[in-house]
């Protein structure tokens, strides 16, 4: 698979981690950064990962920040991303069962880096549900046509 990748400098150990695991078990890694510790913000991290899986380049993403919260926000801002912090078994779980999620957002002051290693291997093996699921998937298509008039109207695109 396809993975894109990419933290902040409170995510940059993970990051370093994660991809060492995905890289050895076989999938192709796009690492956009950051390239360490040194403070940077959360936006052009978030950006680069859902622009991949947005326009298809990546399968899947995973963004890791202090919190998780910073790079959902940025994210989700992305037609047909649907990023979602998880923070237990449960939560990664039913992002992929549920939700269809294609982006893995983890926080590094949240969780420990053995809790995130598992929660990875959940989401990149977890298959989505369907059903009436995957109803609810094409609300979400409904909210983004909506956004997009609002955008027209508002900045005459």
């Amino acid at each position: 698979m396809k993975i894109a990748i990419a933290s902040d400098h409170a995510g940059f150990q993970y990051k370093k981690e994660i991809g060492k695991k995905l890289m050895h078990e076989g999938h192709e890694v796009i690492d956009y950064g950051t390239e360490s510790e040194d403070p940077v913000g959360v936006a052009p991290f978030a950006q680069k990962v859902a622009r991949a899986v947005c326009r298809g380049e990546c399968e899947r993403g995973i963004l890791i920040c202090g919190t998780g919260g910073g790079m959902s926000i940025c994210a989700n801002r992305y037609p047909g991303v649907r990023g979602v912090i998880c923070f237990n078994e449960f939560t990664a779980l039913n992002a992929r069962k549920h939700n269809d999620a294609n982006i893995l957002i983890l926080g590094s002051r949240t969780i420990e880096l053995s809790q995130a290693l598992s929660l990875v291997d959940i989401f990149l093996h977890t298959p989505f549900e369907g059903g009436k699921y995957a109803e609810r998937l094409q609300y979400l298509e409904v909210i983004e046509g909506e956004v997009k008039e609002i955008l027209r109207e508002r900045f005459s695109l």
